[in-house]
């Protein structure tokens, strides 16, 4: 996961791949080109937010990783949506195997 001191080092048209995970301790996946606003629109409750995030308390950023385009960004969000919340959790927390 990158902090934010790391990501003013990123050209403004990289877009990252995030998960949240929501208070309701289940876990949401997209993508954009600035990660802090967009957790900020997730927390905001507004037109801005994701429907499926809207209905939670908080989101909290849990994982992120940089890719050189929005095709490159798109498919890898639909891999990790593909992906079994274990299989998820294992890329969060590589050090932990996690087991459902």
């Amino acid at each position: 996961m990158l902090l934010k001191a790391e990501l003013s080092k990123f050209p403004a048209n990289v877009y990252f791949v995030y998960i949240v995970k929501t208070s309701g301790d289940t876990l949401y996946t997209g993508i954009t080109t600035n990660l802090d606003r967009r957790i900020l629109e997730h927390n905001s409750h507004t037109s801005k937010s994701a429907k499926y995030t809207r209905s939670f308390d908080s989101c909290k950023l849990v994982y992120s990783e940089s890719l050189p385009d929005r095709s490159s960004a798109t498919k890898r969000e639909m891999e990790i949506k593909k992906m079994s919340k274990e299989k998820k959790l294992n890329l969060i927390y590589p050090l932990l195997l996690v087991e459902t």
